[in-house]
């Protein structure tokens, strides 16, 4: 796995390599809004997962995850470091780490 500077290298690269679809976070799934797509904890997988520290802020910290479902949709899912941590489910914390089943 790649390490990257900055987030929107990160970013840029990841989506060179097929990741173009944006998800958001909820508490039980993942959305895809321009595809109209939510994905259940078990319908998608985190290949890689890269981490950012604000340079003089930690409120500024990032979490990008690369993420691929199981119909073989790739994007990207941006998360301030820990700020939903809170809220989500005790399945979506589990499916939100490197799933090495995938072999990718």
């Amino acid at each position: 796995m790649k390490n990257f500077e900055t987030l929107s290298e990160a970013i840029l690269d990841l989506k060179s390599r097929g990741y173009t679809s944006d998800f958001n976070l909820h508490p039980e799934w993942i959305e895809c809004p321009q595809m109209n797509l939510k994905l259940k904890p078990a319908e998608f997988h985190v290949d890689e997962v890269h981490r950012f520290e604000g340079a003089t802020n930690p409120d500024d910290s990032a979490v990008l995850f690369a993420i691929r479902s199981t119909n073989d949709l790739k994007g990207i899912l941006i998360d301030a470091y820990g700020a939903y941590s809170d809220s989500l489910s005790t399945e979506m914390i589990k499916h939100l780490r490197i799933d090495e089943d995938t072999k990718h």
